[in-house]
């Protein structure tokens, strides 16, 4: 359904408790319109989301592809001019061009920049329902099938959302089967994410670990070697790497761990690694930000299992 909004129902009106949009658009609709308030609170939105079971696509693109995906949305808010084209992702996920049971709400730009606190460069957000994540050995098995998961990348405690976003992208378009994230790493699914992936976060099969390091014992009962992205006094070089007898024939398998900005990987994960590997590097340069040596990596270890 297409939900008109005015100045009546800025952000003081949802966070005061939505009395007023309450009479205005009705209890329910009320409700779904304050999941967009205090968008730029991370801390707030890490709470309201997890509790309410929903991440938020921003921009047409990144809602094409958490639709194609599978993903269900809660509701939409568009800026007026963007609604044209918006209608066909919402007849594609709702089944009309109108949205069905699922609320639309359409208003000014300034009325949306207001409400969510920032001002929306392409017009459109949309509150989507969370998927049930796979658990680790489902990923393991298969995460693409009929092909069987050879490379999947582990991303230990990083904070950055855009980092994580950056990785999941560069993980879509060098043929990353699966990442794994450790229970500390940002969620992929914040706003933030999503969007420097581009929508890709919703194309790459992923899942959180329960335990880490622990979860390694996984890993290698699937068979994975498993390096470690790291500057130590054994580090092989990443050329010599891909060169070893271990990452050729059908059934090599590799799992990449990349560690946090700043500290990098703890002590425990290079200790439990198979090896430690290093990006060579000119001009006194000796390491790269996470999501530039994710690419990198993910590009010189394409041949695994070939």
């Amino acid at each position: 359904m297409i939900i008109r909004l005015d100045d009546s129902c800025g952000p003081d009106v949802i966070r005061d408790g939505g009395a007023h949009a309450s009479d205005t658009i009705g209890a329910t609709a009320g409700s779904l319109l304050a999941d967009y308030t205090s968008l730029t609170d991370v801390a707030l939105r890490r709470r309201i989301e997890t509790e309410r079971g929903l991440y938020m696509a921003e921009s047409a693109t990144v809602i094409e592809r958490a639709i194609a995906a599978g993903h269900r949305p809660r509701s939409f808010l568009v800026s007026a001019r963007w609604l044209p084209t918006l209608r066909p992702l919402i007849a594609a996920a709702t089944g009309s061009f109108e949205g069905g049971e699922v609320p639309v709400f359409v208003a000014p730009e300034e009325v949306l920049e207001r409400m969510t606190g920032f001002h929306l460069h392409r017009g459109a957000l949309a509150a989507m329902q969370r998927p049930q994540l796979p658990s680790v050995v489902q990923l393991l098995t298969s995460a693409l099938p009929p092909q069987p998961t050879r490379r999947v990348v582990v991303l230990e405690n990083l904070v950055d959302h855009t980092n994580v976003g950056a990785a999941f992208r560069s993980a879509a378009a060098l043929g990353i089967d699966a990442v794994l994230v450790t229970p500390s790493c940002a969620d992929p699914l914040y706003r933030r994410s999503v969007r420097v992936s581009m929508g890709t976060v919703f194309q790459v099969p992923w899942t959180r670990l329960e335990s880490w390091p622990g979860d390694i014992a996984l890993l290698r009962d699937a068979g994975f070697t498993l390096a470690s992205l790291a500057l130590c006094e054994d580090s092989i070089s990443l050329d010599d790497f891909v060169a070893l007898p271990a990452l050729r024939g059908p059934d090599a398998r590799l799992a990449i761990v990349m560690g946090t900005e700043g500290h990098g990987l703890g002590k425990h994960t290079i200790a439990a690694s198979d090896y430690t590997v290093k990006i060579p590097m000119d001009h006194g340069v000796d390491s790269l930000n996470v999501a530039a040596a994710s690419a990198v990596v993910f590009w010189a270890t394409r041949g695994v299992g070939a």
